[in-house]
């Protein structure tokens, strides 16, 4: 399908997106253009939208049919990973190194050529960060990074973007620790994106889009402040699976 034939986003940070669910696209091009300004990110997630794009090519705008999903206090590990969980040789953080987080996730991984988290992404999602609407999960072993995620927060759902490992199994841990929170939190949805074997292994559940919007506006108007999240970890034992 070409370019011409997807809507073009008005000039506004704050125009509307067109509505997904008459989205025609096989794979869920919804619009084209705009920019990554904050109301306009935080409109596109509020509709179910995310940003996706190469390098060089124009934004684009996605909002896939079907939609991979966790529930949380619905997601079963692995018993080698609850025993890792459990060990206490890893330590969590929330939103205490996104900045090395998100840079972790934009280098590129060994069967890609490039990343399509770009300095332009990498400088939006962080404004997003500072304004209290996008978090990372690190896990530490020795004062070391070894692996986290980030991702957007809205009302009790949250929007996973992208995650990284150094060790074997250090973003299962880091999937984990988030699922723990947002139990504990009462967030009633994990956006995964995309389907892949991978997360179909850790229980990710598909939906189709029209649903996937309903669960977005039911969960995006529940209560959750935007704020840092550094200080969400009290009371919450993260090795309990």
């Amino acid at each position: 399908m070409s370019r011409l034939s997807i809507p073009r986003l008005g000039a506004e940070p704050d125009s509307p997106f067109p509505d997904p669910r008459r989205c025609d696209h096989g794979e869920g091009l919804v619009a084209w253009g705009g920019d990554l300004s904050l109301p306009r990110l935080l409109n596109a997630y509020r509709a179910g939208i995310f940003p996706w794009f190469e390098p060089d090519s124009p934004l684009l705008w996605w909002s896939p049919d079907p939609r991979a999903i966790m529930i949380p206090g619905h997601v079963d590990f692995s018993r080698r990973l609850r025993r890792q969980l459990r060990n206490g040789a890893h330590s969590f953080s929330l939103d205490r190194a996104f900045d090395q987080v998100i840079a972790q996730c934009a280098e590129p991984r060994q069967d890609q050529d490039g990343t399509w988290i770009t300095q332009d992404m990498i400088a939006a999602y962080g404004a997003l960060h500072r304004a209290g609407h996008a978090h990372s999960v690190e896990v530490w072993q020795d004062g070391e990074l070894i692996g986290g995620l980030y991702g957007v927060s809205m009302g009790k759902i949250f929007f996973a973007e992208s995650k990284f490992h150094r060790q074997s199994n250090a973003s299962k841990l880091a999937l984990a620790g988030l699922l723990r929170c947002l139990k504990a939190w009462g967030f009633t949805l994990l956006d995964c994106q995309i389907w892949n074997p991978h997360l179909e292994r850790l229980g990710v559940r598909l939906v189709s889009r029209e649903d996937f919007c309903r669960l977005v506006e039911h969960a995006a108007a529940l209560e959750d402040p935007a704020g840092s999240w550094q200080d969400r970890l009290e009371g919450i034992d993260l090795r309990d699976w």
